[in-house]
């Protein structure tokens, strides 16, 4: 711990020194960086302004990190301006994950573990408005299922959370595109009825799509399911709705990366940016 401590306070002390630069870029008529700013605000031109819905930290009780991550890379390079949220809620549990197994007696909450991925700037998901932003995107991996809906308990008989359910409803009504990957599809199948979505194939191929059965239940929520490959995206172009399969494969990361810029890609394509 000692060298824990040596190490940060230089870098404490080199962020305390940066705290009066905020003064000099609103002197300048910059604008000051502040702990809620977006994560890429800093693209040569104005891009698309997108809301990022996290849902925990790490695959089996919040979010797939790889898929936050390739998503943030492929908004950055697409020269997006995000913001990142997460509703300000306990997580459903909390997953021991070299064991794959709950930690009895534990508990987190979501915005704060969803904070390690967005690098402490993130803002409750209370406060996202459809009005602020062109595109929502919402990643995968059991907080999908847990935190933002009881998916993964209850099935087709699920509740959404109420922040989600009102951000896709919002989103929806003002025609601006919803990006969804991995399990997270299943959130607008319950919410926005008679959306096309993909979570990949249909039947399991001898293990390579282990929850294809996840397709069933999103046709017994009165959605349509669209059967795509990893790199894949489908594309619901009445709806806005964009959705990938990402880690619902046993793929190679590069293909589940290559899947997500799909998604990506098009939700901006849809924006015309």
């Amino acid at each position: 711990m000692a060298a824990v401590g040596v190490l940060m306070v230089p870098r404490l002390a080199a962020a305390s020194a940066l705290a009066p630069l905020s003064g000099r870029l609103r002197l300048l008529g910059g604008r000051a960086p502040t702990p809620r700013a977006a994560l890429h605000g800093t693209a040569p031109r104005p891009g698309a302004r997108v809301a990022l819905v996290l849902s925990g930290c790490g695959v089996y009780d919040g979010t797939e990190i790889h898929e936050a991550s390739a998503i943030l890379v492929h908004l950055s390079r697409g020269g997006a301006e995000v913001q990142i949220f997460a509703p300000d809620v306990p997580q459903m549990h909390v997953i021991d994950h070299t064991k794959g197994q709950p930690s009895e007696g534990e508990s987190r909450n979501v915005l704060t573990e969803s904070a390690r991925i967005a690098r402490g700037k993130i803002s409750s998901l209370a406060q996202l408005s459809a009005a602020n932003h062109d595109a929502a995107i919402f990643p995968g991996g059991f907080g999908a299922a847990k935190n933002l809906s009881t998916f993964a308990v209850d099935g087709k008989d699920c509740r959404v959370n109420e922040d989600v359910a009102r951000v896709l409803r919002e989103f929806h009504a003002a025609g601006k595109p919803i990006g969804l990957c991995c399990i997270a599809p299943v959130l607008a199948a319950k919410v926005l009825r008679g959306v096309e979505v993909t979570v990949g194939h249909e039947q399991e191929e001898g293990g390579k799509w282990p929850y294809a059965g996840t397709a069933e239940a999103i046709k017994a929520l009165g959605a349509t399911h669209c059967v795509k490959g990893v790199t894949e995206a489908h594309v619901d172009r009445k709806n806005k709705v964009v959705t990938t399969p990402a880690f619902m494969c046993e793929a190679a990361l590069h293909h589940i990366h290559d899947g997500i810029g799909a998604m990506v890609k098009s939700v901006l394509e849809l924006l015309g940016k």
